[in-house]
């Protein structure tokens, strides 16, 4: 059963996950569906004390992402109007795995099971990983005041979880296209034909069709 085209672009905190999901959104007059970030009242004690505001952050995190997939479901989607996001929902767990305390992610699964077991799963995922010095330029060459406080060790362990993740969604669902790009060869940013070398598998793909 063929779907609407519900594209969402993942990898570490500093990769381009936004970049790469707005130029999509124009390229292909797609709705764009950015994560709420900064909104985060949390995020900022976060980075200073893990273990202490870890909870608080990713239940703020599941709650909003939550009710932007379930608007995004019933005013696109069910509409077949096809969606373009900066984030995946798995993004929560792979997260919370890495912070959380064990009954505290106990805890936390149990809510992320009940709210997600209905909302919409992305058909596509572009996914953008690269080495800690890119991402910590990248990170500092965007300025956010809240991000000069993230742990280079945090950031390098996130990014092993990500690939860790992918591989496992590739095994799981192996008709679930994954498209993987490395930020260290790549730079849709300040190269163009990266970009549209991007477009072009991105095309390939949603023109063999995607699956429910």
């Amino acid at each position: 059963m063929q779907a609407t085209p519900f594209i969402t672009v993942e990898g570490p905190i500093g990769v381009g996950k936004t970049s790469l999901a707005k130029k999509i959104a124009e390229e292909f007059q797609y709705q764009l569906l950015k994560e709420i970030v900064d909104e985060n009242p949390f995020l900022g004690k976060f980075y200073e004390n893990i273990d202490e505001w870890s909870f608080q952050t990713e239940m703020f995190f599941l709650c909003n992402r939550y009710k932007q997939l379930e608007d995004i479901d019933q005013h696109h989607l069910k509409q077949q109007k096809p969606v373009v996001a900066d984030y995946h929902i798995l993004k929560n767990l792979i997260f919370a795995k890495r912070t959380l305390k064990d009954k505290q992610y106990d805890k936390y699964l149990k809510i992320y099971d009940i709210l997600t077991e209905d909302m919409p799963k992305p058909n596509v995922i572009i996914y953008l990983n690269a080495s800690l010095d890119t991402l910590l330029t990248r990170i500092e060459k965007r300025g956010r005041d809240i991000e000069k406080k993230i742990d280079p060790l945090y950031l390098q362990q996130l990014s092993l979880d990500y690939d860790e993740e992918m591989d496992r969604l590739e095994e799981q669902f192996p008709s679930l296209p994954i498209l993987r790009f490395n930020g260290d060869e790549v730079d849709f940013v300040q190269r163009d034909e990266d970009l549209q070398r991007i477009f072009q598998q991105l095309k390939d793909t949603l023109n063999k069709g995607v699956n429910v």
